[in-house]
Parts: structure tokens; C-alpha cells; sequence
């Protein structure tokens, strides 16, 4: 093999500006505040709404739940819960500090309540406002190979489980004890192996190891002129190693293909010893491919150190865009030519009406006189002159990237295919901005919390021929479970379509619902969410497109898979971790 001309780049620094919160989502100066005028703010200068106030979404709050928020009337979080004490095996504990130092040893309440939940409503609610039951008793924070290695060879002698943690963002229940687990508890939190170990730009592949973070990946990268393009929502706080276990895919897979595609090559550290390749080939018929058994392992298999990825030159051409069509049929109709006929953007995402009015109640207040004549103007423009309804109306938002030829063959394919369906071009800072409130929105869920109003959001995939049904069917069925119980107000559910696919699309879903005077509100959501799901099954969806199953919904398995397959997967476990090592029991596995 000759030798490569490879790039290391200087390792991964983590500014003081970056600490994230334990108790609510992201970083720790960003929050949904409602200020003394009553209107909602942003604190903190991170994003694009950071700093401004929200006039309209209080109101369109209130009007769309029909309830009557009092912006006083907080429910307090209790922040942080009661855990059990710590279980502890001495043994344990003196055989990793041979090889790990103090400050890789973490004992404290914090630390271990952070590392025993992901961001489910279940779990941000439990920490808030009840219990969390077992946490991990020790967080440990590797920093080579070497040392996660020697950590599974300790962990096997003393009779002590491993829980990978990467960025805490699952909505799987994947991080969550068993309360009934006896055995010591170990967090192994990855994040302290976030180099970028080598850059080979002649054949476009990049090493990094699976504790680094989706935007120190972007930045670190992006300085060498190269992209993985991989943009889950979750790529500010996610890592490699996670996108790995739970088979993610990102906002720009049409352009740049789901974690499975980018990824050529993984060293894995088990049980049993370290899967590790010597190189790296395009494609191989080599028998079957082991590796594979790692995408969606969720933490039951081993522990992912590291990752050959493919890299893609930054495009040349970036352009954001945006079509506005009279009803989500309309829209789904584009989509599916647009699939069938031609080659999509990086990202096409598809909201439905009540997603575009959220959309809008999410608009900075205005001081400009020309600003506000020219949204009149606008207004009066689609809804007088085109006639589009806007009780119906959705909205479509587009990523165009790549050289400049390809950005302009893909507008003009779009635009044409819209134009078709009834769509109207509605400008690149509209679709700019609807790809930017991605990061800010989540944190809207934490912040709404406090207030008796309890969302979350859940996925699928599906055919083409499936997805309108879908999209109709869960709704339904969700507006008839609120009614028949009698709760307050009327709830809140909207679909968009996220990722398109030649043979069907991802939907994403998003629910919530007033909760004062509710019992158990959590648990009523929760009940909820799985009645969404049993539909989403019976109407021909997918378990999960990119969540993952974990443990809040390996009770449907048995729905999907045959008694092989999963007879199969419960084999595989109890072969390569026979003394069931990776105990987070996520899919029921280590039972």
C-alpha cells in the first residue's frame, strides 16, 4: 500500500462558552424566557432569534390550544431529583484507577443524573418534576482506545455493566436504568475522544473518533475545505459514535446519504475484543459484513471508538429556497415528481399548515414600517391575488448545495415541478430561515413545560403510497383519543415530511397538549404517543426512520420482525456478550 499523504489536525477545543444544560435542551446561556411585556425572548446571542422578542407566540398559543395561559402562573421544576446512592464495586474501582486518572472518575449527583437520561419528554419531565430511579453509579471518560478497552476487561472480571453515552440526546429511553439491575452501573461518556485522527483528501476519507461532536466535526473539517454532510437536527450535541448506534440520518441526506453510507469503515471495542479492519477498499465480497451489526446496536454490542468516514468537497454553490402550495397534497404531489423525475436538493422538507402558522408565530417583532407594508403586501399577494387559503396552506423549505451547474440545474428543476402543483416561489430567506429554526426551536419543548404544556416529537418512514393516510390517520386518531378523555383545550398535531427516499418518505410528527389539572401528564403523553404509533403500524409505517427503538418502544418488535429475526438478534447479543457486559438492555436485549 503506498504511503498517504495524510492531514492531523490540531485536536478539538471546547470553549468555556459551550457548557450544555442537565436539566433542559442545549447549550447553557440559551432559554425561552416571557419577559415583563409578556412577550416571549431568546436569551443568550447564539442564534439567529437570540436576543429578540416574540410578540405573536403567546397569542397563537392560546388560540391554538384554546386554552388561557396565565404567562404568571408557572409550574416550578423541581431540578435536580432524589437518586438512589451509588452501588459500588471496589474492586472496580481500584483496577480502573491503574489506567484512568481522578479527573476521569466522575461521582457525583450531577454528573450521574445527566448520564442516566436522554431527552424523551418522559425523562425531561421525570427530572424536573418526579423520580428518575437508578442512574449510573460512576461516569467514566475515556480518552484513547486503550483505556475502553482496558475498562470491558475490568468491567467482564468484576461482574459490572457499560452504558456508551455520546451526546444524551436520544428519545429512546436508550440511557435509562433498570431499576431492577443490580450490578454496578458504569456511564462511559465518549466525548474526551473527539479528534479527528487523519484527513486523506486524495481519497476523500476522514478518521475521527466517536466521541467527537457533530458541530466541532462541521468546523474542524470545514477548515480543510471538506464536509461528511451529515446534519442530524441534533448535530450541535450528537456525536459520530452515536449517529453510528442509533443508524441516524441527517437534514441533508439527499445529497450526502445516511449515516450507513458515509461511514466506510468503524473499530468497535466488545467484549470479546476490538473489531478493527487493516484498510479501507470502496466495496468488498468478503463474506458478511460484521461491521454492519453496529448501525442501530444502540449500546448492546460494544463500544464504537472510531470511524472511517467519507468526505465530500465544501459545495461551491449554496443557496436556501422556499415554495409555498395551497395544501399539503399539493405538496406531496411536488415531492413525489420531484423524486421520480429529477434529482433532489440537499434538503426538501414539507410542513403542513399548523406547522407553517407555528412557523410565523415565531417571527421577531418587526420595528421597521417598511418591513410590516412589505409583509402586508406579501400577505395580500398569496392570499388575494393566488387565492390560497390560509387555513391550508403549507410550506416547503429547500437546501440547494453542490457546484454551481448542479445548484442551477436542481432550482430550475424544482421550480418547474412547483410550479406544476400549484406552488409559488416564496424566496431564499424564507427557506433560510426555516432551515435556522431548527436549532432554536428545540428548545422550545423545555421552556413550554413550565408553563403546563407537555410536546414531543416521533418519526417514521413509510412508501409513497402510504404517507398522506399516515400523515391523516395519526391525527385523527389522536384529536378522537384527546376528546374521548375529556382534556383541557385541543391538542397540538403536525406533520412534516423530512427525507425523501424514491421508494417513500420520513415523516416526522410533532404532539403536545395542555396539562394543568391532569393526572400523571407524562405518562397520559406517553400512552398517547404509543396509540399514535399502534396507527402508524397499522397504516403501514415504519417502527422508527432514524429515532431508534431503546426501550420506550421494544414492545413493538415483535410486530415488525419475525420469531427468527428476533430469535436471531437475541443470539447474536448472547454470543458476543454472553455475561451481557453492554447491560443497557435497549431493543430487550440482555433480559
Amino acid at each position: 500500500m503506498q504511503k498517504r499523504d495524510l492531514i492531523h489536525p490540531e485536536p478539538i477545543t471546547i470553549g468555556s462558552d459551550e457548557a450544555e444544560s442537565h436539566e433542559n435542551w442545549g447549550f447553557r446561556d440559551t432559554s425561552f424566557t416571557i419577559n415583563d411585556a409578556e412577550n416571549v425572548a431568546i436569551t443568550g446571542s447564539r442564534y439567529e432569534l437570540s436576543g429578540k422578542e416574540l410578540p405573536r407566540l403567546l397569542p397563537w398559543i392560546r388560540e391554538t390550544l384554546a386554552i388561557d395561559l396565565d404567562a404568571k402562573d408557572r409550574f416550578e421544576p423541581n431540578y435536580p431529583p432524589e437518586v438512589p446512592p451509588s452501588i459500588e464495586n471496589a474492586k472496580f474501582i481500584a483496577e480502573i484507577t491503574k489506567f484512568l486518572y481522578t479527573s476521569q472518575i466522575e461521582k457525583d449527583v450531577d454528573s450521574r443524573i445527566r448520564h442516566g437520561h436522554g431527552h424523551t419528554q418522559e425523562e425531561m419531565f421525570g427530572i424536573k418534576y418526579g423520580k428518575v430511579g437508578r442512574v449510573p453509579d460512576i461516569v467514566v471518560l475515556p480518552e484513547t482506545e486503550e483505556q475502553v478497552a482496558s475498562l470491558i476487561t475490568v468491567a467482564k472480571d468484576n461482574e459490572v455493566i457499560l452504558i456508551p453515552f455520546g451526546g444524551g440526546t436520544n428519545v429512546t429511553d436508550a440511557l435509562r436504568c433498570r431499576d431492577n439491575e443490580s450490578r454496578m452501573i458504569v456511564s462511559v461518556d465518549m466525548r474526551r475522544m473527539n479528534r479527528i485522527l487523519w484527513i486523506d483528501k486524495e481519497n476523500m476519507m476522514a478518521c475521527i473518533e466517536a466521541g467527537a461532536v457533530g458541530r466541532h466535526i462541521m468546523s474542524q473539517l470545514e477548515k480543510h475545505g471538506v464536509t461528511m454532510g451529515h446534519e442530524p437536527d441534533s448535530v450541535e450535541f450528537s456525536t459520530l459514535g452515536g449517529w453510528v448506534a442509533t443508524n441516524a440520518s441527517g437534514m441533508k441526506k439527499n445529497k450526502y446519504g445516511n449515516i450507513e453510507e458515509i461511514v466506510v469503515d468503524m473499530t468497535v471495542a466488545t467484549a470479546d475484543g476490538t473489531l478493527k479492519r487493516l484498510n479501507q477498499a470502496p466495496r468488498e465480497s468478503v463474506g458478511s459484513d460484521i461491521r454492519r451489526l453496529m448501525f442501530g446496536s444502540e449500546g448492546t454490542l460494544g463500544i464504537v471508538t472510531s470511524a472511517v468516514v467519507k468526505l465530500f468537497t465544501l459545495p461551491e454553490s449554496q443557496e436556501y429556497g422556499s415554495v409555498l402550495f395551497p395544501n399539503y397534497e399539493a405538496g406531496y404531489a411536488f415531492m413525489h415528481e420531484l423524486v421520480m423525475t429529477s434529482t433532489p436538493p440537499a434538503s426538501c422538507r414539507l410542513v403542513d399548515n399548523l406547522q407553517f402558522q407555528f412557523g410565523l408565530a415565531l417571527k421577531p417583532a418587526s420595528h421597521s414600517a417598511a418591513a410590516d407594508l412589505k409583509s402586508k403586501a406579501q400577505k395580500f399577494f398569496v392570499t388575494k391575488v393566488k387565492g390560497f387559503d390560509p387555513y391550508k396552506m403549507v410550506a416547503l423549505t429547500l437546501v440547494f448545495e453542490g457546484n454551481r451547474s448542479e445548484v442551477d440545474r436542481q432550482q430550475r428543476d424544482v421550480y418547474r415541478i412547483a410550479k406544476k402543483h400549484g406552488g409559488m416561489k416564496a424566496g431564499g430567506e424564507n427557506g433560510r430561515r426555516g432551515y435556522q429554526l431548527t436549532y432554536s426551536i428545540a428548545y422550545i419543548r423545555d421552556f413550554l413545560m413550565n408553563y403546563y404544556i407537555i410536546a414531543e416529537s416521533f418519526e417514521t418512514s413509510c412508501a409513497w403510497s402510504d404517507a398522506l393516510a399516515i400523515c391523516e390517520n395519526v391525527k385523527s386518531v389522536l384529536y378522537a383519543e384527546y376528546e374521548k378523555r375529556g382534556l383541557p383545550g385541543k391538542p397540538f398535531i403536525t406533520s412534516r415530511i423530512t427525507q425523501l427516499y424514491r421508494t417513500g418518505v420520513a415523516i416526522y410528527f410533532y404532539f403536545g397538549f395542555y396539562f394543568k389539572g391532569v393526572d400523571d401528564p407524562s405518562h397520559l403523553y406517553l400512552e398517547l404517543e404509543n396509540i399514535a404509533r399502534e396507527e402508524i403500524l397499522r397504516s403501514g409505517g415504519s417502527l422508527s426512520h432514524h429515532h431508534g427503538v431503546g426501550k420506550i418502544r421494544e414492545q413493538y418488535l415483535p410486530e415488525i420482525m419475525s420469531e427468527t429475526a428476533l430469535k436471531w438478534k437475541r443470539e447474536i447479543k448472547n454470543s458476543l456478550d454472553p455475561q451481557n457486559v453492554f447491560g443497557a438492555d435497549n431493543q430487550g436485549l440482555g433480559k
